[in-house]
């Protein structure tokens, strides 16, 4: 029970948004998916994009959309990792040296783009202007949308890994 004068910031479930369950490890796979957690169109951009957007809105229920949405964005990022490290949790040292994954090796899941660029804060495109601000969120996630379908067609043959997919690409599209 919270006293007189707390509040709680934060409820957390311990569980994802979405379930994911990849049975068989794809480090070929884990190798383009990354980008949807550290690359510039990316879940880590989203959701330090508005939540810093946030602050140049000009009302208090504006601000709290973009906390809302950018604290969703989180959630994805959590997914987006959870699938990059079950990909890669049993692959072989042959596998991830194969799929291109051998100098990522030792840091797990590490926010970078696919071709390996690691994660920039330049994406993010915080103007201080709130028109400006949304019209950057729409474009950025008609470009999430995009990625993810791009990845759902590499891994057309994997439900494993399109199930969740899909529901992420689904989320750029109500945002």
């Amino acid at each position: 029970a919270l006293g007189k004068g707390e509040f709680l910031m934060w409820t957390y479930n311990k569980t994802l948004q979405y379930p994911i369950n990849i049975k068989c490890p794809d480090p070929r796979l884990a190798k383009v998916i990354i980008s949807q957690y550290g690359g510039p169109d990316g879940e880590l951009s989203a959701a330090l994009r508005y939540l810093s957007q946030r602050f140049g809105m000009p009302d208090q229920k504006a601000k709290a959309i973009l906390n809302d949405i950018g604290t969703e964005e989180l959630a994805h990022l959590e997914m987006v990792g959870t699938i990059v490290h079950q990909l890669t949790k049993d692959a072989s040292i042959e596998e991830i040296e194969k799929a291109g994954l051998g100098t990522y090796y030792t840091d797990d899941v590490y926010p970078q783009s696919a071709a390996g660029v690691p994660f920039n804060a330049t994406c993010l495109a915080c103007k201080g202007d709130p028109i400006a601000n949304l019209q950057e969120n729409l474009a950025a996630e008609q470009k999430a949308r995009a990625t993810y379908e791009k990845l759902i067609d590499l891994c057309r043959d994997n439900p494993d890994v399109i199930d969740p997919l899909r529901y992420l690409r689904e989320r750029e599209v109500v945002h």
